[in-house]
């Protein structure tokens, strides 16, 4: 039986990424995974595992987070459904493909490559880069093979993939609250390509007694989604008064305290 502590824990992790998850769009995976890598090791969990099942729950739950992203940004016409389509099979593939190279690498070696993926998360969201209109925007096949690559370091991290889906969009010509309204979209076959990845490359490592299926704990995956969900509504409708500069900062501060926090929890 969980104690009420980790409860706590997994309800706290859920309305703040929940809210951030609607805020700017991401799946909350850069977030998720470090607070459930603490939590876990808390909780006494096998360390030579413990950073998988916090990528393979992470992903799990973030079946919950970019779909009630993508449900609210959608009612506000933030997302181009033409633009997911396209990018959504590429994506698909390379989330799958990824997660059998994550599960043979160790975790401590997937904690170094998440802390710094998020440090180049920060960087980019401290920048204050200017687009101008491209003329010679990607086809179907630019798109997917874009969907490929962002969907394969997407695994590897456990995040939607927003870091990279914004940009990408942007420089297709797409405003900064459509970017981010479909990258939510896109970020929601990210996590169930993924979560089915973690779960079938974990198999060996199901506990039914402690309630963890593959690379995935359920109770964290439940709670966590259950509160986030409630959340995401709220940081969508905050998006909407807030300027696009703002919303950068606090993903980028966010991606610096916790690429630390990550790094500290493994070593």
């Amino acid at each position: 039986m969980i104690e009420p502590l980790y409860i706590f824990y997994y309800v706290a992790t859920g309305l703040g990424v929940g809210f951030l998850a609607g805020l700017v769009g991401v799946g909350g995976g850069g977030m998720t995974v470090p607070l459930f890598t603490v939590i876990f090791t808390l909780q006494g969990m096998d360390q030579n595992n413990v950073v998988h099942l916090a990528l393979g729950s992470s992903m799990a739950g973030m079946i919950f987070t970019t779909f009630g992203s993508m449900r609210a940004h959608y009612q506000k016409a933030n997302v181009d459904i033409s633009m997911a389509i396209k990018m959504t099979l590429g994506v698909l593939v390379g989330t799958f493909i990824a997660t059998f190279f994550a599960s043979l690498v160790q975790g401590v070696y997937l904690a170094i490559f998440f802390s710094l993926f998020m440090m180049f998360v920060a960087y980019k969201m401290f920048l204050n880069p200017t687009y101008s209109s491209n003329p010679e925007p990607h086809g179907i096949t630019g798109n997917s093979l874009s969907g490929l690559t962002i969907g394969s370091i997407s695994a590897l991290v456990s995040v939607s993939g927003a870091g990279l889906t914004v940009p990408y969009l942007m420089h297709q010509n797409f405003t900064i609250k459509k970017a981010i309204g479909t990258s939510a979209a896109i970020g929601f076959p990210v996590a169930l390509s993924g979560t089915l990845g973690y779960l079938m490359n974990g198999w060996a490592n199901t506990d039914w007694d402690n309630f963890t299926v593959g690379y995935i704990y359920l109770p964290a995956v439940f709670i966590f989604a259950l509160s986030s969900y409630l959340a995401t509504g709220v940081g969508v409708r905050l998006a909407s008064h807030m300027p696009a500069s703002a919303l950068k900062k606090v993903i980028g501060i966010l991606s610096v305290i916790l690429s630390i926090k990550m790094l500290m929890s493994v070593m």
